[in-house]
C-alpha cells in the first residue's frame, strides 16, 4: 500500500477509544478513506483494558507523561499476602482484564440497536448486570424502611445489605415496606415511569433537590429516599441532586428493566467492557478499508486558510486540506481530524476555558467471588456477571474536615469472573467519586472493606483486596443539576459553516457510571458532518449489509 504521506486521507482520526473506533466504522462503510491512528501502542485510550503486567506498565506511562492527560496519579498496591489462606493469591497476569471504563450499558441505550444494524454484535458477548443493593448501616432483620432516620451517625449495630426495588413488583413483594410507603413508592414510580408525565414536574421542580421533592409531593421519608437515589447514578451529594437530574434516569432504569429478559435492565460487555466494543469496531473498520497506526499522535495542525466567503471548491481541493505531523516524522494531508480534545495540542482546544472535574478511581482484585450478591434478580433471569452496591454518604467512614452532608454515595461496581476480567473465584471491584478531597481514595478503599466485612461469605477465609488500582481522570465539569442531553448533540469544530474541512472534536465519554446516550448522539453528528455532501450513498448511520464470506454469526471479521 502507499505510504501514509502518499495518501491523501478523507478523514483522519485520533484516538482508538469506543467513540471514535464507532466513527472510524461509520466513515469507512461510508467510502471515506480512513486513517485511524493512536499515540499508545494499545487499543482503547482512557476506555482501555489490561492484563496485570499491562497495568503496571501503563501505570508508569501515565505518570511519565510530559502533557497533559485524561489519567494520572496512577498507582498500585499489592498487600502484602497472606500465607494462610490459600485463596489470597494472585493468578497469572493474563487471566485479568482490568478495565478503565467499566460502564453499566442500559437496555434501552442507543448503542445497542447501532450494534445491531452494523452487525458489529455477532463479535460481542454482552451479560446481565443483576440486584442493585443498599447498604444499609442501621438495618436489622427486624428493621423496617419506614424506621426513623434520627442521629444516624451515633448509631452502632448490625448492618445489612437491602435489594433496590427495580419496579413495582419488587416494592410489592418487600414485606418491610409498610402499607403508606407502598403507596408513596408505587406513586412515585408509575410517574418516573411514564417520560409525558413527569415532564410536566420539571419546569417548576426542576432545578430544586430530587429528596425534598420525594418528601413534599410523595411523603416518602430518609430511608425510601435511600434506594431511589441510588437509580439516579448522581455524582453529587443529595441535597444537590436535583429533579431534573434524576427522573430521568430513574426512568431510564426502569424502562430498561425486561427488554432482554425479567429482573435486569443492564448489561456490560465481556472482556474488559468497552474497550472490546472499540477493538470490534476497529477490526470491522479494517474490513471497511479503514488504514490502523499505533503509536502515532498529532505533534501538530497546519489548517488551511478559508472563510466563509471562499469555502472549499471542487477544483483546489487538495490545496485546502488540513496537514498533520505525526510522531515520528510523517505528515500527511487529510480533509478532517477528528478526536477528542486531548487528542490534539493545546493550540487546537476547542474550548480552552471549559471547567472540568477530577474523578479519583479505584479497581479492586477481591480473593473471594462474593457469591452471595450475585442472586438472579426475578426468576427466570440469566445469572448475572455484574452487580451494583450503592453506600449513602451516611454509611460511609467520612473525614473529620469533611460535612456529610457534602459527600456523594459511593458506588460499588462488582464484576464475577463470568466477564473474563479475572480468575474464577475471584471478582473485580470498581468504584470511584467526584469528591475533591485528599482523602478521596482512603474513602473508596474503606468503602470496599465496609463491604467485605459485610457480606456474606462461603469461604473459610476473609475477602481480602490482593491488588488495587488507582487513578486520577480529568473530565468536562458535569453537574446532577442538569438534565439528560438534549437529543441532538452537534459536534464542536474549527471551521465555519460552508467548510468542507477542517477539526470536529468528539466529546469526552464523561464520569458518568452508566454509558450516555450523548457519546453516540455526537458521533453521528460528526459522521453526518463529514458525509452531508454523499446523498443517497452514504447509506445508513451504522447500517450495514453482510459482506458476503464476512461478518457471519461466530465469523471472526
Amino acid at each position: 500500500m502507499e505510504s501514509l504521506n502518499d495518501t491523501t486521507w478523507d478523514v483522519l482520526i485520533s484516538g482508538t477509544g469506543p467513540a471514535q473506533s464507532l466513527l472510524a466504522l461509520a466513515l469507512s462503510r461510508s467510502g471515506k478513506k480512513v486513517l485511524h491512528i493512536d499515540q499508545n501502542d494499545y487499543y482503547g485510550g482512557a476506555e482501555a483494558a489490561f492484563s496485570l503486567q499491562e497495568a503496571e506498565t501503563w501505570v508508569e506511562q501515565a505518570n511519565a507523561a510530559s502533557q497533559s492527560t485524561p489519567l494520572s496519579q496512577a498507582s498500585i498496591r499489592r498487600p502484602p499476602s497472606n500465607e494462610q489462606s490459600p485463596d489470597a493469591r494472585l493468578g497469572f497476569s493474563r487471566a485479568y482484564s482490568i478495565s478503565l471504563a467499566p460502564k453499566l450499558i442500559y437496555t434501552r441505550s442507543n448503542l445497542i440497536p447501532a450494534l445491531v444494524s452494523s452487525k458489529v454484535y455477532r463479535q460481542l458477548e454482552f451479560l446481565a448486570v443483576g440486584s442493585w443493593w443498599l447498604y444499609d448501616r442501621v438495618a436489622s432483620a427486624q428493621s423496617e424502611w419506614s424506621d426513623a432516620r434520627e442521629n444516624i451517625a451515633e448509631v452502632e449495630g448490625p448492618a445489612k445489605l437491602r435489594k433496590i426495588p427495580g419496579g413495582r413488583e419488587d416494592v410489592f413483594a418487600d414485606k418491610s415496606i409498610d402499607l403508606r410507603s407502598t403507596r408513596s413508592l408505587m406513586k412515585f414510580l408509575k410517574l418516573a415511569a411514564d417520560f409525558e408525565t413527569y415532564s410536566t414536574v420539571l419546569p417548576e421542580w426542576g432545578e430544586r433537590p430530587f429528596i425534598e421533592y420525594l418528601e413534599s409531593q410523595f411523603k416518602i421519608d430518609a430511608r425510601l429516599q435511600a434506594p431511589l437515589l441510588a437509580l439516579t447514578l448522581s455524582p453529587d451529594p443529595p441535597s444537590k441532586t436535583t429533579v431534573a437530574y434524576a427522573l430521568p434516569r430513574i426512568h431510564r432504569h426502569l424502562t430498561s428493566i425486561g427488554i432482554f429478559g425479567p429482573g435486569f435492565g443492564a448489561v456490560i460487555p465481556k472482556w474488559g467492557g468497552l474497550a472490546e466494543i472499540a477493538q470490534v469496531a476497529c477490526r470491522a473498520g479494517a474490513v471497511g478499508g479503514g488504514v490502523y497506526v499505533l503509536k502515532k499522535g498529532i505533534e501538530s495542525v497546519e489548517l488551511p486558510y478559508l472563510t466563509s466567503e471562499s469555502p472549499l471548491s471542487t477544483e483546489d481541493a487538495d490545496s485546502h486540506m488540513v496537514k498533520v505531523q505525526l510522531q515520528g516524522g510523517d505528515t500527511v494531508k487529510a480533509r478532517w481530524i477528528i478526536g477528542t480534545p486531548a487528542a490534539f495540542p493545546k493550540s487546537h482546544d476547542p474550548e480552552p476555558t471549559m471547567d472540568t472535574t477530577e474523578t479519583t478511581h479505584l479497581t479492586a482484585v477481591i480473593s473471594s467471588p462474593l457469591t452471595s450478591l450475585f442472586l438472579p434478580p426475578a426468576e427466570g433471569s440469566p445469572p448475572p456477571a455484574g452487580v451494583v452496591v450503592v453506600l449513602p454518604p451516611d454509611s460511609l467512614q467520612v473525614p473529620s474536615s469533611l460535612d456529610v452532608s457534602e459527600v456523594p454515595a459511593i458506588y460499588l461496581m462488582i464484576h464475577s469472573s463470568d466477564t473474563g476480567e479475572c480468575p474464577e473465584g475471584q471478582c473485580i471491584i470498581y468504584t470511584s467519586t467526584s469528591l475533591l478531597h485528599p482523602s478521596a481514595s482512603d474513602l473508596l478503599s474503606s468503602a470496599i472493606q465496609t463491604l467485605l466485612s459485610t457480606v456474606d461469605n462461603e469461604s473459610s477465609s476473609n475477602p481480602e483486596i490482593l491488588w488495587s488500582l488507582t487513578y486520577k481522570q480529568n473530565h468536562p465539569a458535569v453537574s446532577s443539576s442538569s438534565s439528560l442531553p438534549p437529543e441532538e448533540a452537534p459536534p464542536t469544530a474549527d471551521v465555519t459553516e460552508n467548510q468542507k474541512c477542517g477539526i470536529l472534536h468528539l466529546k469526552d465519554l464523561g464520569p458518568s457510571l452508566a454509558l450516555e446516550d450523548e457519546v453516540l448522539r455526537n458521533v453521528r453528528a460528526v459522521w453526518e458532518r463529514i458525509t452531508a455532501d454523499d446523498g443517497d450513498s452514504r447509506g445508513g448511520f451504522m447500517q450495514f449489509e453482510d459482506r458476503e464470506g464476512l461478518g457471519g454469526e461466530g465469523e471472526e471479521f
